[in-house]
């Protein structure tokens, strides 16, 4: 007969073994990963659910790689725009567009909303570890997170190869900012440039960052110790220029070789690029050139409080990427995660020295954070329309992923009504046309403005800004049916509506569509 006593001790030994936590400590995770975890997976749910499709770029490197797939090998010239026929064309984002048709055959566009939320995220949560390793504060490492996000909006609303190179970049800043050094990175840099060179032509951004930092180390070796033979001796200055060779060397992994290099110097300096706004000079009436403003006056003052030592590569790198931004604007795509790295970095240290704080303790690991991560990755990627897709078959509809430019009725017309000849149309219609248009459109311009001859973009730019002469350029291509869209372009088509010569054949919100009464 049992005794009070020891119904009470088998019941103690019971709860003891119901509460036991036998989770296996190797999977145990900080509680702070939870907190990134929802975080993130809402980056990601926002970016994948309801930011649009842009109407531009997007759509012309999907029927690149569309080509890519039909012919199964790279051009020599280019191979969509029949003016531009014979124009040498090295595709520096071949492997970006093949990956992201094969990913639209597959899933169709929810694949694409998921590349581009996954890249984003990808790029953020980068960023947001990296942060929390060197400063061990949530607000900050989210803040920075944010204060990337902001200030490269106009460049993440945009879904492009570009991207793909964001998130090389970024993973590359994550490896140089590590205290330690992990003998995994003399494979992982290298790959990652053999992968980059594929992906997007902006490698030579990666490089410049890592020559950055080895020169900003030597720098630094220099002015701590005296003497410039030291800098031979130092085991990291030696370390950063030979990973810095490795990576020139893997970049050499690609289709073209080192010829690679020359064309991606070329792009940049070509004068077609001139007057699209993107590639002008930063403007500060624009929200993303007050962004840089804001954020550099910020720099400034934290540099001049924070106890941490500034390094010589990360005032380098600014200095490099902020003189490209205001040579041109695209490039705040790659000064944005620096700048919020910096500023974070020696934010939290000047708060800290002012707030007089102790290092803050390490966070605790526990089941409960990694069952918490787990159940929100699940949430947030079964909601999404890539979710949708994968788990339940229910696709996207095209419609309402894309952006409300996009000229979805007007690439059905000319499905319907396929145009005879070339067709002038304006540079923001030419990519999606390109792609949901009739086979065989033979369009005048696409986004790929750097392989256009320049005599056709001059008549191009005439034609667009209704200049003087305009319609005799018309003449001349032998255009008789015209695309605008009537977002930029108000003026050409008040000017086709009143010429005897020309025929309003559709219109609506986004595009208007003329045809030539006695064709050429």
């Amino acid at each position: 007969m049992s005794t009070p006593l020891h119904d009470a001790q088998e019941l103690t030994a019971t709860q003891q073994l119901v509460l036991t936590d036998r989770f296996p400590d190797a999977l145990k995770i900080p509680r702070v990963w939870a907190v990134f975890a929802a975080v993130l997976g809402f980056v990601y749910w926002w970016f994948g659910r309801f930011q649009p499709l842009w109407h531009t770029d997007l759509w012309g490197h999907l029927a690149y790689g569309r080509f890519l797939w039909e012919t199964g090998s790279l051009p020599v010239t280019e191979p969509l725009m029949p003016m531009s026929s014979g124009m040498p064309f090295i595709d520096t984002a071949w492997l970006s567009q093949f990956a992201g048709y094969l990913a639209y055959s597959q899933w169709g566009v929810a694949a694409l909303q998921f590349l581009y939320a996954a890249a984003i995220t990808a790029c953020c949560g980068l960023l947001l570890c990296r942060l929390y390793e060197r400063t061990s504060h949530v607000v900050f490492s989210l803040a920075g997170m944010g204060l990337f996000t902001w200030v490269n909006w106009e460049q993440l609303r945009i879904i492009r190869p570009q991207l793909a190179g964001l998130v090389c970049f970024v993973a590359l800043l994550t490896i140089v900012t590590d205290r330690r050094w992990r003998r995994g990175y003399w494979f992982a840099i290298p790959a990652l440039f053999a992968a980059w060179a594929n992906l997007h032509g902006s490698f030579p951004v990666g490089l410049g960052l890592l020559v950055c930092w080895c020169a900003g180390r030597a720098l630094d070796v220099w002015r701590r110790t005296g003497k410039i033979e030291a800098i031979a001796t130092d085991v990291r200055t030696r370390r950063l220029f030979l990973l810095a060779e490795l990576a020139a060397v893997a970049a050499l992994a690609n289709p073209y070789g080192i010829g690679i290099y020359s064309e991606v110097m070329s792009v940049a300096k070509n004068s077609n690029l001139d007057s699209l706004v993107e590639w002008q000079p930063l403007n500060f009436r624009a929200s993303q050139g007050q962004a840089v403003a804001i954020v550099a006056v910020a720099l400034a003052i934290v540099f001049r409080f924070t106890p941490r030592r500034v390094s010589s590569g990360e005032v380098l790198t600014l200095l490099g990427l902020g003189a490209a931004t205001l040579w041109s604007s695209r490039m705040i795509n790659w000064w944005s995660p620096v700048a919020a790295y910096c500023l974070m970095l020696h934010g939290h240290a000047a708060w800290r020295r002012w707030r007089r704080l102790d290092e803050p303790e390490a966070s605790q690991r526990t089941s409960l954070a990694t069952v918490l991560t787990a159940g929100l990755a699940f949430l947030f990627f079964s909601t999404s329309p890539f979710g949708f897709r994968v788990i339940q078959g229910i696709e996207a509809s095209e419609k309402s992923a894309v952006s409300s430019q996009t000229p979805l009725a007007t690439a059905e017309y000319l499905r319907k009504n396929p145009p005879q000849g070339l067709i002038f149309n304006t540079l923001d219609l030419g990519d999606y046309l390109l792609w949901a248009g009739p086979p065989n459109l033979q369009l005048l311009v696409t986004t790929q403005a750097h392989v256009i001859p320049t005599d056709i973009w001059r008549q191009y730019n005439t034609i667009r800004n209704a200049n003087h002469n305009w319609d005799d350029s018309l003449n001349r291509l032998g255009i008789n049916t015209v695309v605008v869209d009537k977002d930029f372009h108000a003026g050409l088509i008040s000017r086709l509506k009143d010429d005897e010569h020309w025929q309003l054949k559709r219109e609506d919100e986004q595009a208007a569509i003329f045809v030539r009464k006695e064709p050429l």
